[in-house]
């Protein structure tokens, strides 16, 4: 007797926590209500852009190599420096000077003296203007004809990929916006220098390389740096801008909900849109500066804390009437 009674009051427990359950899932949901608030047609500039991602490159990246086999003597400049069309770069020594001079070394110093000015080293000639992006290699190195001493860029440009479904959009010259990763917070204007005729294809994707030149290289630019590039494609000035929200799409029609000052219910309105820049549409026709659109937004409204009641729980009105 015990255990059918222990097993028929666990049953009963079970049952009662499920229904209080589903009690306070279907009382306690939220609802969603409309927000509605009023826009004015505003007059200011709107800009489209297409974005994409990029890369700092040197424009020509040049390495600077030694015409022997031997040894550097010297190197006289840095990486970052800006350099002159014949600057010298650094000094080296053949082989054979090298060896040379050091068994002259062994036989003191003025007869190392002699060697020196007998037997002159050779100077490494920076052949363009430009900035030393490479200097690390050092005195006393030995090196060989294929070794790039140092490395000259002219000036480092920025190289876009652009999805060959956009690139009929871009055109040389048009304005675009570059931001580093690195720097976030700087936005940098450039202008397309070139396009090139050859895709590529990249993860399946084809693409056109592009590449930009800052109106003004900053200081922290560096090749390698990963960068997203806004090209500019379309703007207008003091064109009639409506937020996004506010407008209506049905079927091939955009509409707006306009303010009756007359009457409670707002009226349609059928406009005609031009760009947009995911914030704002312009309005080419259909509403005037003066106009007031109603705009609607749902939100959704969580439950208030302790909203949901449980059926099979004593209220409190019934808790009192049973005191008394």
């Amino acid at each position: 007797m015990r255990k059918n009674k222990s097993k028929i009051i666990f049953v009963t427990l079970v049952l009662l926590a499920v229904a209080a359950l589903i009690a306070v899932k279907f009382k306690g949901q939220g609802q969603s209500s409309e927000i509605i608030k009023e826009a004015k047609p505003s007059i200011g500039a709107i800009q489209t852009y297409i974005s994409t991602t990029g890369t700092v490159y040197p424009k020509n990246r040049l390495e600077v190599k030694p015409p022997v086999n031997g040894r550097i003597e010297s190197i006289a400049v840095k990486e970052g420096e800006q350099v002159k069309d014949g600057q010298v770069l650094g000094m080296m020594s053949s082989t054979e000077r090298a060896a040379l001079l050091d068994a002259a070394e062994g036989q003191g110093e003025k007869v190392l003296k002699y060697w020196e000015d007998v037997y002159k080293p050779i100077a490494l000639l920076s052949p363009i203007n430009g900035e030393v992006i490479v200097a690390t290699t050092q005195p006393g190195q030995t090196v060989t004809t294929s070794d790039a001493v140092i490395v000259l860029s002219d000036h480092l440009i920025v190289r876009a990929q652009v999805d060959e479904t956009d690139i009929g959009k871009i055109k040389l010259g048009q304005g675009a916006l570059i931001t580093l990763d690195a720097y976030l917070d700087t936005k940098i204007k450039a202008a397309v220098e070139h396009i090139y005729y050859e895709s590529e294809t990249v993860n399946n994707v084809t693409i056109y390389k592009v590449d930009l030149v800052p109106e003004e290289t900053p200081e922290f630019f560096r090749s390698g740096m990963n960068a997203t590039i806004d090209f500019k494609v379309e703007g207008r000035e003091n064109a009639l801008l409506l937020p996004v929200e506010a407008v209506r799409k049905e079927k091939d029609e955009s509409y707006v909900l306009l303010k009756n000052n007359g009457s409670n219910n707002p009226v349609k309105r059928v406009v005609v849109i031009g760009i947009t820049d995911d914030k704002n549409y312009e309005i080419i026709s259909g509403l005037t500066a003066g106009d007031t659109v109603i705009v609607t937004t749902k939100k959704y409204v969580f439950p208030a804390a302790g909203s949901g009641s449980n059926p099979f729980m004593p209220s409190m009105k019934r808790s009192s009437a049973a005191k008394k």
